[in-house]
């Protein structure tokens, strides 16, 4: 598919008896994985979320064939995955895909900068390149003149940006990261999503981000597909899926989540009214959150703005039922 970067057809994991690839399982079998189909377009975050036992990481690993899938098609960059030899597997995790997890895995006996440069070394790149190279990207995610610590000698958030530099410095096409700020405490975890909105931006790599938490979720996605079961409930943006969902599992885990940090202002617009002239306006891409004040503080109702154009109305009572999570009657987004 034209502008993919991962497509994912009826994969399957089930565990027991001998499976038969397109027959149901049977009642001995356990099935980790069920039927998951979806395409992740490049340069997104995609975020596959659930709570623990749901499937997220089997997918994961099903996507990166740590583990192998019992039926199903899985293609990565224009690499058929599924299909792959050991030897041009082991080529596809090296040059297409970087992997990040919730233990850093940092090799304790080198520096910050040998274990930012260890993957490069592994692929024989000279030592300047590499060098240079994990220097670059040291600084990249904020470790400057940390260079020649151990990782002993590091947080566990400064740890966990040495990780993420080393997933980075092969230039994967994919990055990988399963609950990667999970271990951390509420502080480091906040900011590691901040450096991580601002890496991806700088970088523009497509993501594959596992999380159990939904707060997380929707701070950091493009789309979040939410599972239980080993089973994809349902795939859309943070606000589809806080507004409209289909499913009744997904609308009691979305029910208590902080909507003004979702919902941007061109969506809670209401139609223009005749003659209607805005004393304050927002722009339509903004968070409620970060126009409520703006918004709550003028005379009136304020105007969304879309390209510079006015093309609603942002009601105070709107402003005020998202931040209170009261109910809000909304047109499809």
């Amino acid at each position: 598919m034209a502008g993919s970067m991962i497509t994912c057809e009826n994969v399957w994991k089930v565990y027991g008896p001998p499976y038969v690839p397109g027959e149901e399982p049977t009642d001995a079998h356990v099935v980790a994985l069920k039927a998951a189909n979806f395409t992740i377009k490049k340069g997104e975050c995609f975020v596959i979320m659930g709570l623990s036992g749901s499937g997220k990481s089997t997918l994961v690993r099903c996507l990166t064939r740590l583990i192998e899938p019992s039926e199903g098609r899985i293609n990565v960059a224009d690499n058929d995955v599924t299909g792959a030899s050991p030897k041009q597997l082991m080529e596809i995790r090296r040059k297409v895909m970087g992997m990040v997890f919730q233990n850093f895995a940092l090799l304790p006996h080198l520096t910050v900068l040998e274990n930012v440069a260890f993957p490069l070394s592994v692929r024989g790149v000279d030592m300047k390149t590499r060098t240079s190279k994990a220097r670059e990207l040291v600084k990249t995610v904020g470790l400057a003149g940390r260079e020649n610590h151990f990782p002993s000698e590091l947080s566990g958030g400064q740890q966990q940006r040495v990780g993420i530099a080393r997933a980075l410095s092969s230039e994967p096409e994919v990055l990988f990261m399963d609950e990667p700020f999970s271990a951390l405490d509420p502080l480091l975890r906040r900011e590691l999503q901040d450096e991580f909105i601002r890496l991806r931006h700088e970088l523009k790599k497509t993501v594959v981000f596992i999380t159990h938490d939904f707060d997380e979720a929707i701070r950091l996605a493009d789309r979040i597909a939410i599972m239980r079961n080993g089973e994809i409930l349902e795939i859309g943006t943070p606000e589809q899926l806080v507004i409209h969902s289909k499913h009744p599992y997904v609308t009691e885990f979305t029910r208590h989540c902080d909507r003004s940090s979702v919902l941007r202002a061109r969506t809670l617009a209401r139609p223009l009214r005749a003659n209607f002239e805005p004393s304050v306006s927002v722009d339509g891409n903004e968070l409620v959150a970060d126009v409520a004040a703006k918004v709550l503080g003028g005379r009136e109702d304020a105007g969304v703005l879309v390209d510079g154009k006015l093309t609603g109305i942002l009601t105070k009572g709107d402003v005020i039922a998202s931040l209170t999570g009261k109910p809000i009657e909304l047109e499809a987004v």
